[in-house]
C-alpha cells in the first residue's frame, strides 16, 4: 500500500481548559493537535521527528489551511484521521479531518518543509524518507 493511501488516527480528549467562553474547543488547539497527530503518523511509518532534528533537518510549517465545519465541547472525544497527500524532495503535505463520533468537525492542510538546521534554508529530504515513499 502506498503511503499516499494509508490513513493514519489519533485521538484526543478535549480538555476543560482548551475551551473558550462558548464552550467550544478554542479553534488554535487545533494546530497542536495536527501537530501530534503528524508526529504520530511519521513514528508509525518509523520516522521519529527527534531524529529528523538530530540529523539537522527541520520541518517548519509553511502553510496552514483549516475550514471549520462543527464545534467540538469539553470531554468531547475528537478523532483525527491524518493523509500524508504529497511528498516532494524538500516539503510534505499532510491532510487532516477531525470527527466527533461521525460529525465532521474541520478539514485541514499543513504543509511543511525540509530545512537543513544549519543553513536555516530549503533542502532535499534524507534518502530515508525518499526511500519510504518511493515504494
Amino acid at each position: 500500500m502506498k503511503i499516499q493511501d494509508r490513513v493514519f488516527h489519533s485521538k484526543f480528549t478535549v480538555r476543560y481548559s482548551e475551551t473558550d467562553r462558548m464552550g467550544y474547543l478554542y479553534y488554535g488547539h487545533y494546530a497542536a493537535y495536527f501537530e501530534v497527530a503528524r508526529v504520530e503518523a511519521l513514528r508509525e511509518l518509523g520516522v521519529v521527528y527527534k531524529q529528523l532534528e538530530d540529523e539537522g533537518i527541520l520541518l517548519p510549517v509553511r502553510t496552514f489551511n483549516i475550514h471549520y465545519k462543527a464545534p467540538a465541547h469539553y470531554d468531547d472525544l475528537v478523532e483525527i484521521q491524518t493523509r500524508i497527500t504529497q511528498f516532494s524532495g524538500t516539503r510534505i503535505l499532510f491532510h487532516f479531518e477531525s470527527f466527533r463520533n461521525d460529525t465532521l468537525l474541520n478539514t485541514a492542510q499543513v504543509e511543511l518543509v525540509f530545512v537543513d538546521k544549519n543553513t536555516g534554508r530549503p533542502c532535499k529530504a534524507p534518502e530515508h524518507l525518499v526511500r519510504l515513499f518511493e515504494d
